[in-house]
């Protein structure tokens, strides 16, 4: 049997893959457990490290050091990926009071952690740092911390260091998920709040604000628009609309409308308009007409078709000249599971999913130009993603000079993959890259990396976990991590209530973006019953990702 203790005791490759895989398969399995209707996930990947590594299974440090960082790069980059396209539009409208909520929660996590610091002299700079990454549930602020201190320690004196800041990471982290659903509970309880009416509210605040494709046919009366050509009549209606098609009165023919035809009196327009402008159109075109146009008997045919041409990256919907050059209507584009009106400035990206309409061979023609290849969109992207990653590291290599600070800040492997990857996924196609990757393919590199970091974080820290965490040491730093957690979450939940009177299931959104908690999201949807929690999560989860992982850094820094 020395076959199998070498295996299991050795010291080589296929010890520590096979020690990986043991606590990442059991940490993934017992992360599906249920508590209260509410499972943690991948934080159990970490403490089923740290109980392996408590009880004497040891990796190669060079190997461990490797599959730790590469495990932080793959996470970090996916998530820049992700929340890419939508980082910047975060900040508009109504994103811009819940990222300034979440922005004051973030300052008040960083104000009571510090004071913490300050006021008790019981812990460590970089064991608060731990705590406060626990206590708001964020692992990608755990990893910058940590390497912040490897580029201003060194990897041998930030050993013990990063072992400490995990430990504190893990004490805090269990009761940071009740601590933040606890918030919830409190605001809900503190404001009476009723949640079917909330749920109401947000049904007819949808209904008012939707900006998804409608389609409506009108029949032509008004008198100012007879004999105007489509093209007068998009310079006299100031709203983004598309004419998909045209009934003509005078010969019954269903036509593609294009830049000169001419509209008659009562021909009918099928138009694709947003449900906000559709009061303007009924003035403006005359009366809704209920038709069905599939039983038109017409070789105008209307289908979807999917860009995978790279070189169709970028073009805007109006430079394709879809009327003149394929006879072809542009009405919808799909991103990402969200209908678009297809407007004339509507910028294309691979994977989108464009509905046209027109002669079924002219389609083809165009389908054949963009693609339209499922087996496209499956292949992984690996040029993009690697030079990501190339280019992310060296940004985080730069040293960044900061007053009043001994040692130049770097942004690291944590801070410089995550900026590179969000402004891939906001602006790659205006270079030529191709950042499409399907939903499946993100959350497998990204649910791969933060195992490999959790497990390589808790087999560092699990020799002396038990010795530091069940003791009254550790019971404070659970004590500090709660504190931390949940009065930022109360008082911003009790604003946002009070003054700003916003719905219960957005601020249960927010609170949950704000501390990037998928369990917490879970909880507030099954509570609310409707997306809105989902909405507010996703419209501060980019800037707070981005921010959780910055102020890990400089908070290393400043309380060195």
């Amino acid at each position: 049997m020395d076959w199998i203790i070498e295996l299991i005791t050795g010291n080589s490759v296929a010890h520590a893959i096979f020690i990986y895989s043991f606590v990442i398969a059991i940490g993934v399995a017992l992360g599906r457990i249920k508590f209260f209707g509410i499972s943690l996930g991948s934080i159990f990947v970490l403490f089923m490290g740290l109980a392996v590594g408590h009880f004497g299974a040891t990796i190669d440090p060079n190997i461990l050091k490797f599959i730790q960082e590469f495990g932080l790069i793959l996470f970090i980059f996916s998530i820049g990926l992700q929340v890419g396209p939508s980082f910047f539009s975060s900040f508009k409208e109504g994103g811009l009071l819940l990222n300034g909520l979440a922005l004051v929660i973030i300052a008040l996590n960083i104000a009571i952690a510090v004071a913490i610091y300050y006021c008790t002299g019981d812990v460590k700079n970089n064991e608060i740092v731990g705590i406060l990454s626990g206590a708001v549930t964020n692992t990608p602020g755990l990893g910058a911390a940590q390497q912040t201190l490897i580029e201003t320690q060194g990897a041998t004196a930030a050993r013990g260091l990063n072992e400490a800041m995990s430990m504190g990471y893990a004490a805090a982290y269990p009761l940071g998920v009740v601590g933040i659903i606890l918030s919830m509970i409190l605001v809900k309880v503190i404001f009476k709040v009723d949640i079917e009416k909330d749920s109401h509210e947000v049904e007819e605040d949808k209904e008012q604000s939707l900006l998804k494709p409608h389609v409506v046919t009108y029949e032509v009366t008004n008198l100012l628009i007879f004999d105007r050509t489509v093209e007068r009549l998009h310079n006299i209606i100031d709203r983004n609309f598309v004419i998909s098609r045209i009934k003509k009165h005078s010969t019954g023919e269903v036509v593609i409308p294009k830049a000169d035809t001419k509209i008659e009196a009562h021909d009918l327009l099928r138009i694709v308009i947003s449900v906000q402008d559709e009061e303007v159109f009924d003035a403006f075109i005359g009366p809704k007409v209920d038709m069905d146009w599939k039983v038109e008997q017409t070789p105008v045919v209307s289908r979807r078709i999917v860009v995978t041409n790279s070189a169709y990256s970028g073009k805007k919907i109006g430079q394709l000249r879809l009327p003149k050059g394929y006879g072809l209507n542009a009405t919808r584009v799909n991103r990402a599971g969200v209908e678009l009106l297809a407007s004339a400035n509507l910028s294309l990206q691979v994977g989108d999913r464009i509905t046209v309409v027109g002669q079924l061979d002219d389609i083809n023609r165009l389908a054949a130009q963009m693609g339209n290849s499922m087996k496209r969109l499956d292949q992984p992207n690996m040029f993009m993603m690697f030079i990501g990653i190339f280019v992310g590291i060296l940004v985080g290599s730069i040293p960044i000079a900061v007053p009043g600070m001994t040692v130049p800040m770097k942004l690291g492997l944590a801070g410089g993959p995550l900026i590179v990857a969000i402004c891939l996924g906001r602006w790659g196609y205006k270079i030529k890259i191709v950042t499409y990757t399907s939903s499946s393919a993100n959350l497998l590199l990204r649910s791969l990396g933060m195992c490999l970091f959790l497990a390589s974080v808790g087999l560092a820290a699990g020799g002396n976990f038990g010795a530091t965490v069940f003791t009254a040491t550790g019971a404070r730093w659970v004590l500090y991590g709660f504190l931390i957690t949940f009065f930022p979450l109360l008082i911003v939940g009790a604003l946002a209530r009070g003054k700003f009177k916003l719905n219960y299931g957005t601020i249960m959104g927010l609170i949950s973006g704000s501390t990037t908690d998928p369990p917490a999201l879970a909880y507030a949807n099954k509570t609310a019953n409707n997306d809105a929690p989902a909405v507010a999560y996703s419209t501060v989860y980019p800037l707070t990702m981005f921010m959780r992982v910055i102020t890990a850094q400089i908070l290393i820094l400043a309380l060195a």
